[in-house]
């Protein structure tokens, strides 16, 4: 949880919620909507922060009891709603919301629900959570957050102030790295351009050791793209898939590579590359592939990436792509 002024971006979002924290005009139920990683949980819990707080504020003023225990994540009138399985199921609902919104709250003025992944509930568990949307106690205010808000039923869409939380811009990212976390500036526009507008992602790239592995690996595998052998090609694809979550990060590096490629062949300038460190290696692999041939391997990472997520063979997929990167030269 932070105060509202050192959140990056999202300036009239903030501008809203303090608004309706100042005034007073207090919807029961809000939908905050963003791409994971762009901040919807910390303006939700910020925004708890801030009406709980003591001194009643447009900041949470971190300080006083309300603002220590939300802080520590233990205040009583925040909830958060947690599931075990799969999805968020009707009996999540029914036990964590429908039978204690009746109880006031402990401490405050407000009790204040908040559920990730809103997106994850089936119409049942949706139409269970309804009546407590559509008719709540004055005091309860329900946040939801999801990526996906077309999976909610329009229904519970309609009883929601919906609030979309939007990428942050590069240059917002960059300083927030640089000034707030002491990134190196190198190490900024890497994380800056793997997150693509996602402040949350942006931070945990920058001070992650799994991505800098991840990172390491993909350089090498990059630098030797143009001459893989059979068994280079196998070793890179068995690296790759270690950790199958880590794919779609080895994708976007690979992306960002290829683009400072296509870049330096345009322009011949550096200023705006990602992998200024590489540009030796940028620079040679510019002068060894075709316009139409760079377009062709970005393309292909497009494609290997809809292929996975399809459930095609993930080996296959990878080999195919690390080929045409190899064969795909003047």
């Amino acid at each position: 949880m932070k105060a509202f002024k050192e959140i990056a971006g999202q300036k009239e979002l903030v501008r809203y919620l303090q608004n309706a924290a100042e005034t007073g005009d207090i919807s029961h139920a809000y939908l905050f909507t963003g791409a994971s990683g762009s901040g919807k949980k910390l303006l939700a819990e910020t925004f708890a922060a801030t009406l709980l707080c003591e001194r009643g504020s447009t900041e949470p003023c971190m300080d006083c009891a309300s603002c220590k225990k939300a802080e520590a994540g233990n205040h009583p009138d925040i909830l958060y709603i947690t599931h075990e399985k799969a999805g968020i199921t009707v009996d999540d609902i029914r036990e964590q919301v429908v039978s204690t919104v009746a109880v006031r709250p402990y401490y405050g003025p407000w009790k204040i629900y908040i559920m990730e992944d809103a997106e994850l509930m089936g119409p049942e568990a949706q139409n269970a959570l309804l009546k407590s949307i559509e008719e709540p106690p004055a005091y309860v205010v329900m946040l939801l957050l999801t990526a996906s808000p077309e999976m909610l039923l329009p229904t519970i869409l309609s009883r929601c102030v919906k609030l979309s939380v939007k990428p942050v811009e590069d240059g917002e990212v960059r300083a927030y790295l640089m000034e707030k976390l002491q990134i190196p500036d190198y190490e900024a526009d890497i994380a800056v351009s793997f997150a693509q507008g996602s402040i949350g992602r942006a931070i945990e790239a920058a001070g992650s050791a799994d991505f800098a592995r991840i990172l390491q690996n993909a350089l090498r595998i990059l630098g030797e793209s143009d001459r893989m052998d059979t068994e280079a090609v196998t070793d890179a694809v068995q690296v790759i898939t270690e950790n199958k979550q880590e794919i779609s990060e080895y994708l976007d590096i690979f992306q960002m590579w290829f683009r400072d490629v296509l870049m330096m062949k345009a322009t011949r300038e550096t200023d705006h590359l990602v992998f200024r460190q590489e540009i030796h290696r940028i620079k040679d692999q510019a002068q060894e592939r075709s316009y139409e041939n760079l377009e062709k391997i970005l393309a292909g990472i497009e494609k290997t990436r809809a292929r996975i997520k399809a459930n095609v063979n993930v080996d296959l997929a990878l080999v195919l792509l690390l080929l045409n990167m190899r064969d795909l030269q003047d």
